[in-house]
């Protein structure tokens, strides 16, 4: 097997595996954001919660403000009794369903043998 040297970062850069970890970090962050891509339409927060059970409403929050402000989730909130709020995957979250749905096969693919390392 060969190295391939030139992936790796340059001295002074951050590693982007830890960039990326830090951007999907969280028990809840790979299911909010599937959830949304599979949906690929506006959901409302409460429809959301149901959907990624048993998240709490505080950690959805959080999750969801986090994801907002690093642009991979839009929120729309109407001006309506009760308040109603939305949220929707962004091109650019949605460009990581390659990256998620390879992670999900890899799982798929070698759950047998995780389990027998427990």
């Amino acid at each position: 097997m060969t190295n391939n040297f030139s992936t790796l970062p340059v001295a002074g850069e951050s590693c982007p595996m830890v960039s990326f970890v830090n951007l999907i970090s969280g028990k809840w962050a790979i299911p909010i954001l599937y959830r949304l891509m599979v949906i690929d339409e506006p959901v409302r927060f409460s429809d959301l919660q149901r959907a990624v059970h048993p998240i709490t409403q505080k950690e959805l929050t959080r999750q969801l403000r986090q994801f907002e402000a690093r642009k991979l989730v839009t929120r729309q909130v109407f001006a309506q009794v009760p308040p109603r709020v939305e949220y929707q995957i962004t091109e650019l979250g949605k460009s990581l369903r390659p990256t998620l749905d390879s992670l999900a096969q890899w799982m798929r693919n070698n759950a047998e043998q995780l389990q027998e390392q427990l």
